[in-house]
């Protein structure tokens, strides 16, 4: 296989091509994890795997996770199925990073197209050093150091009893993040923040300055020169790392059915 990588915008992102997803080598997933490193969002189109090979892809690049509250395949619990339609019009339509209320939150993702709207349901990726990288220098110096509590009944757990969500918790406890993330293999220093799990910055007791910061933070994160912007086609395969982006899906289709499959490879803690 020669493998061609083209940037999709000058901040991250590029496409694949020349790789057949059924026939991996070692030598081929070398390629892909230093592409994956050097533009953070990989897409590679027209890849009607099964979804054995899908998770057979995903264990390339390490263990997977197996997400405690999202819905899973019956047969392959590795894989996470995110149904949007008329009756349930969910997107994952928030910029986050995903499981960041674990200790330690996953390395990446692999989504695939399933059922595509006609028009619609895009994915977008922020690059979260750039983000940072944008910061006015007063936000920097007060960020650098601190850290965010991270707490997965900020969204999960909104649904859950009392006694289900305290039973929840004890599984897992709130994670305490750096709100400035180094990459552990390029040594990117980046933002790791997300509205829909940080329930806390230490040292930040006043609720005015918390939400004024996290709109610093989103500021930073939905400036659209920091972006890139997938259009899903059905057997797209997008890959980022979770480590270095942020994401936010289009929740614009309604009420046509969006359904795609994700699976995630184990990280480590946040430094």
């Amino acid at each position: 296989m020669e493998i061609e990588c083209r940037p999709i915008t000058g901040a991250l992102g590029a496409e694949v091509t020349g790789i057949d997803l059924a026939r991996l080598d070692d030598s081929v997933i070398d390629e892909l994890r230093k592409a994956w490193l050097d533009h953070k969002v990989l897409v590679i189109r027209d890849q009607p795997i099964t979804r054995e090979q899908h998770v057979a892809f995903g264990r390339c690049f390490g263990e997977l996770e197996l997400h405690p509250f999202a819905p899973s395949d019956h047969d392959h619990p590795e894989i996470v199925r995110i149904t949007s339609n008329d009756e349930f019009p969910y997107a994952a339509s928030s910029w986050h990073t995903d499981v960041t209320w674990r200790q330690e939150p996953s390395m990446g993702s692999i989504l695939r197209g399933v059922v595509i709207p006609p028009v619609g349901g895009d994915t977008s990726f922020a690059n979260s050093a750039l983000a940072y990288e944008r910061l006015a220098d007063d936000v920097k110096e007060f960020i650098d150091g601190r850290f965010a509590i991270h707490d997965f009944s900020m969204t999960f757990g909104r649904g859950m009893s009392d006694e289900e969500r305290a039973e929840q918790q004890q599984r897992y406890p709130p994670a305490r993040h750096p709100i400035v993330r180094t990459h552990p293999e390029t040594g990117e220093k980046s933002l790791y923040t997300s509205r829909n799990f940080v329930r806390s910055i230490e040292g930040v007791d006043d609720p005015v300055e918390f939400e004024r910061l996290m709109d610093t933070f989103d500021r930073a994160i939905m400036n659209p020169s920091g972006q890139c912007r997938i259009r899903w086609q059905p057997d797209t395969f997008v890959m980022w790392d979770n480590r270095a982006v942020h994401h936010h899906a289009s929740n614009d289709f309604w009420p046509e059915t969006r359904h795609v499959e994700r699976v995630t490879i184990c990280g480590d803690r946040p430094f």
